[in-house]
């Protein structure tokens, strides 16, 4: 009797080992996410070690509105990069940050960044989504984090460790948390203007005469730099703003690009933004030095100033600058307005949890 009743608790317990096994198998994959690419841009080129799906995008943006990525568990990357501002934050130069301290450069914007595939921040010091956030992350004058406090305070909610085994299937780590942030980053696509609908002929979309001597304008005066549907190069130029750089700033910040690459041709060099959006994200350049867009279209034509690393396509014809009169100005302006997306700034994907 005894030796019938060990066989069975043998056989009972093997057959639960079996259902855990099968259980372990049978946990659902991370569902793969395919980033809808607008019939107007090119394809995007991002990190295939990092692939899309839908729980890594859903943590991410999680951990994007989380003020616990910061060191006061006050600042969340949210703080600096507002949906309703096309993820810019209306600031020439923020001081939100951890330390108080005033930063050197003005916020970027957050637009169709799985196409950001030539360098992250002003001046490319950083070469994908992954590894830039751990720049702000750590920075003691932005969100001043010490990451093995993050990593104890995110193990701390049950959720989270719930949602890094579902996005990852494995434990929580600062390795895995940039990678949900780059993926929720690389979903946020801005197409969906009034330009786009017009270029894609959705719907009967049609802009004033005003608007079409703009869009012409522009693809004139400013494709040099702000190319494709995607409104920029993806490169670094010096659009001559300063011409003294015997000032580096701290951390060699006033130099641009040249920064990066040491190659005297991007000594003041800093990164294209888009023009998408662009009437939401005032104020402008790298240290948010330009109010309006009034202030940047006066530069172009007025105040360039030269240096040897200027970029080629502000030299036309021998002269500095570009020749845009006032009334080419406004219809300029008027195209512009035709880029803000609403679609972008309310859509509830993006928005906080």
């Amino acid at each position: 009797m005894k030796l019938f009743s060990h066989i069975l608790q043998i056989i009972i317990f093997s057959g639960l080992l079996v259902a855990c096994r099968k259980s372990e198998l049978e946990k659902p994959a991370p569902q793969p996410y395919r980033l809808p690419v607008p019939v107007n841009f090119p394809a995007p080129q991002y990190e295939t070690y990092n692939p899309l799906t839908k729980e890594g995008i859903e943590l991410g943006r999680q951990l994007f509105y989380d003020v616990r990525l910061s060191g006061n568990n006050k600042i969340s990357c949210a703080s600096c990069h507002h949906q309703n501002l096309a993820f810019s934050d209306g600031i020439s130069l923020t001081n939100i940050g951890v330390s108080g301290t005033t930063l050197s450069r003005h916020s970027p914007t957050l637009i169709n960044m799985a196409w950001a595939n030539n360098g992250l921040f002003w001046d490319g010091g950083s070469t994908n989504l992954e590894s830039q956030a751990f720049g702000p992350l750590t920075e003691h004058n932005e969100m001043g984090q010490n990451l093995f406090e993050l990593m104890d305070e995110l193990k701390a909610v049950p959720g989270y460790i719930t949602a890094f085994k579902e996005a990852f299937d494995e434990d929580i780590s600062s390795a895995n948390v940039v990678k949900a942030l780059a993926q929720f980053q690389r979903t946020m696509v801005s197409a969906n203007s009034r330009y786009d609908k017009y270029v894609r002929k959705e719907n009967g979309a049609s802009l004033n005469k005003q608007e079409l001597k703009g869009m012409v304008l522009v693809k004139q005066k400013c494709q040099g730099c702000h190319s494709t549907d995607l409104f920029t190069d993806n490169l670094y130029h010096n659009n001559g703003i300063d011409n003294d750089f015997s000032n580096p700033g701290i951390d060699d910040l006033n130099f641009g690009r040249y920064r990066v690459s040491y190659n005297m041709k991007d000594m003041g060099a800093y990164k294209t933004p888009t023009l998408r959006n662009i009437m939401l994200t005032a104020p402008y350049m790298h240290d948010g030095r330009f109010k309006t867009i009034e202030e940047v279209l006066n530069h172009y034509t007025e105040n360039i100033k030269y240096s040897e690393s200027l970029s080629p396509v502000l030299i036309q014809n021998g002269k500095i600058g570009i020749t845009i009169n006032n009334e080419e100005k406004q219809q300029i302006i008027a195209f512009l307005h035709t880029l803000t997306d609403e679609d972008f700034i309310s859509r509830k994907s993006l928005g906080k949890p």
